[in-house]
């Protein structure tokens, strides 16, 4: 396995102490002196998708060596507004072809949500759950996810790139959903992005890590230094590997920082408990 730190570990949105909000280059410095081999860039954090920007990112990545490993769509699929769903379907293309441009092999993807349940905090308090629109049900929001992500999958497999349906809350709270939407869309270009933080409270860790790892094409790994800005998640790191390389998994591990203290902090802690883990 090989060791990727997300741009989200980087700058978390002013959620986190850090006020810099550092360009992709000088990102991509902080990999090379962490003695990481890959990146993942979180679309947020492109200032342009213009081809010259994007040459920039794919030059300055092979001087130093580095792999952009995936990049990262926002979009909801959730909804009964044709159009609505259709745009997502279009920003996940739009992705696509940065991920091609770019040599990434995957672009992580959601499975969507209501959105029903605005504030985190309240919707981690109900479990992980929120009422559907009313009118409708989770069979339906479970029927839009799959259909959109039939067509996405196809233009995405036509490109030679695989998108990592994330375990991500809504759909995707549990591996049953996460793998209902997979299997539903029946492609070998939609996989999984494992996120060992994603778990509902009380959810069985280990279990539900063990049934999502065998589609596994990139994990993140989630660690807290100074505890989690909006909760705290801990996976046994050594066990989850345990779990990993009992299916054969041999991606990238993407730290993704959610602690509360620095990122100057948090990062290379973060790195040396996957690296403890990794043995």
């Amino acid at each position: 396995m090989k060791l990727a730190i997300s741009s989200y570990s980087f700058h978390r949105f002013g959620q986190g102490p850090e006020t810099e909000r550092p360009s992709i280059g000088q990102m991509l410095d902080r990999c090379v002196s962490y003695d990481v081999d890959g990146i993942e860039l979180l679309g947020v954090h492109f200032s342009s998708t213009g081809t010259a920007e994007l040459g920039e990112i794919k030059r300055a990545a092979l001087q130093r060596g580095l792999q952009v490993c995936a990049v990262s769509a926002h979009h909801n699929f959730v909804t009964p507004d044709v159009e609505k769903r259709s745009a997502a379907i279009d920003t996940v293309r739009r992705w696509v072809d940065v991920a091609a441009f770019l040599g990434a092999p995957v672009v992580r993807v959601f499975g969507g949500r209501w959105q029903t349940t605005r504030d985190f905090a309240e919707f981690m308090a109900a479990g992980g759950s929120e009422p559907a629109l009313s009118g409708f049900t989770d069979e339906d929001a479970f029927a839009w996810s799959i259909e959109a992500f039939r067509t996405a999958a196809a233009y995405a497999g036509d490109r030679g790139v695989t998108l990592g349906l994330e375990n991500h809350w809504g759909l995707t709270g549990t591996a049953e959903g996460t793998l209902r939407i997979m299997h539903g869309v029946d492609s070998p270009w939609l996989r999984l992005i494992l996120d060992t933080g994603n778990f509902l409270p009380g959810a069985d860790i280990p279990a539900e890590l063990g049934r999502l790892a065998p589609d596994a094409v990139m994990v993140h790994a989630k660690t807290y230094l100074g505890e989690g800005l909006m909760y705290t998640a801990r996976t046994d790191m050594t066990e989850a590997v345990r779990t990993l390389r009992a299916v054969g998994y041999r991606g990238y591990l993407s730290l993704e920082f959610e602690g509360k203290a620095h990122p100057d902090q948090g990062i290379p802690a973060g790195l040396a408990e996957l690296r403890k883990a990794l043995g």
